[in-house]
């Protein structure tokens, strides 16, 4: 069950709804007088946290667009993300904030480290950029702080070199989730206050504010139109996390909100149908039919959150895998896209083999050449797991682990 949000009689509001009729919790202190347990992670919401990485990193190494119908992997974790802070937030706001923020930079620290280092060493001088001069050299303190967009250089190399000539481009994308999350970390105090005195207008808000920005009725340009449009097509989700953690969503009869979303994502796929992009049904080039899919697809999921404490079923041979992927989860997504291009040069040695002389084989090689491109990224993530990982336990003040995927506590559990 999701808590409430505690008030001065220690019972959840009711949001203005019916309640469903739900088991009480366990009191506080079941393990004895005076002590309270501490609350075991939802491993619900682990795997799909997990299950939106795999999807992300399999998105930008295939680049199938129907994917973002079949699962919006940056809708769910958004959504992870708002549950998470609302639940912090019975803490002092500041210090959950800077506790957020510390987990957040040092590993984007050597990340950019590891990229500006690369571009810089390729070549790229930022003040030389058409709009660069000296301030193409205080963005670059976006690689430091997330704030705004960083700077890239758009081609770099060149085509026949052992990376693609875009690899900055591709390297830098995923750091626009990084600034979403940030500004959502920082506006999350005044929005969970909003949503405990209005909790309906805050989930309509962030679709309402969508349909303005998202649909060119209101164009605002440049960077700050992105970072606009972010916000209001995933602050939504955040939103919905709120509602999952204070229990509102529990509150709704299920047939009613499961209805409604559909509804929701129904008009979603028809704004989609009529307005589709160069890469066609990619909701990612459509912030309306993104916001809206993504919110009812959210709905639903947290709708029949079951709130597992272990992994039920077959579904427990994908422990440790979920484990590690939840305790790695900022360095799977900041490396993920370089690790995809990394592969690359590495396939490209297999041509060189005597027995790859053969057209057949060359050919052979040619038509699977993205299935071995999928099959060599998860070592290469593992790696960067065991490179870069540990640096999120120190952002964490948590003793540094190489491979955190829970053996070691269960070992201790069962003796």
């Amino acid at each position: 069950m999701t808590q409430g949000h505690p008030t001065g009689t220690g019972t959840t509001p009711s949001f203005g709804v019916p309640q469903q009729r739900t088991e009480e919790p366990p009191a506080a202190g079941a393990g004895g007088p005076g002590r309270t347990k501490k609350p075991a992670r939802d491993r619900y919401l682990d795997l799909l946290r997990s299950i939106a990485l795999v999807r992300v990193v399999v998105y930008h190494l295939f680049g199938w667009a129907w994917l973002t119908v079949l699962f919006p992997s940056m809708g769910v974790m958004f959504a992870l993300a708002g549950s998470l802070m609302a639940r912090s937030l019975n803490r002092p706001a500041w210090s959950v904030i800077k506790s957020r923020i510390r987990r957040l930079l040092p590993p984007l620290w050597a990340f950019s480290a590891v990229v500006l280092a690369l571009m810089l060493a390729g070549g790229w001088n930022p003040a030389k950029e058409p709009e660069g001069g000296t301030w193409g050299l205080i963005e670059l303190v976006n690689y430091v702080i997330p704030i705004g967009a960083p700077p890239y250089p758009w081609h770099l190399g060149s085509p026949s070199g052992l990376l693609d000539d875009t690899w900055a481009v591709q390297a830098a994308g995923p750091l626009w989730y990084l600034r979403a999350y940030l500004w959502f970390v920082l506006a999350s105090p005044l929005l969970l206050w909003a949503f405990r005195r209005l909790p309906w207008v805050t989930l309509g808000a962030p679709l309402a504010l969508t349909a303005v920005v998202g649909t060119g009725l209101v164009k605002i340009p440049g960077e700050t139109g992105n970072a606009v449009t972010d916000f209001a097509v995933y602050g939504g989700c955040w939103v919905l996390g709120f509602a999952h953690q204070e229990g509102l969503l529990k509150q709704i009869p299920r047939y009613l909100a499961v209805s409604c979303a559909s509804l929701l994502m129904a008009f979603g796929l028809w704004w989609a149908s009529d307005h589709l992009g160069a890469d066609g049904w990619d909701l990612n080039d459509i912030p309306l039919a993104q916001a809206t899919w993504s919110f009812g697809f959210v709905v639903i999921l947290l709708q029949y959150s079951p709130s597992w404490q272990e992994l039920p079923g077959r579904l427990a041979k994908w422990d440790k895998l979920v484990t590690l992927s939840n305790n790695r989860a900022v360095t799977i997504y900041l490396w993920h896209n370089m690790l995809i291009m990394a592969t690359v040069p590495l396939i490209d040695l297999a041509y060189r083999l005597p027995f790859m002389q053969d057209e057949r084989a060359t050919a052979a090689l040619d038509s699977t050449y993205t299935l071995w491109m999928f099959w060599l990224v998860w070592p290469l993530i593992g790696l960067a797991v065991l490179t870069f990982g540990w640096i999120e336990d120190l952002a964490a003040k948590r003793r540094p682990r190489l491979w955190p995927n829970g053996a070691r506590a269960e070992r201790r559990r069962r003796r």
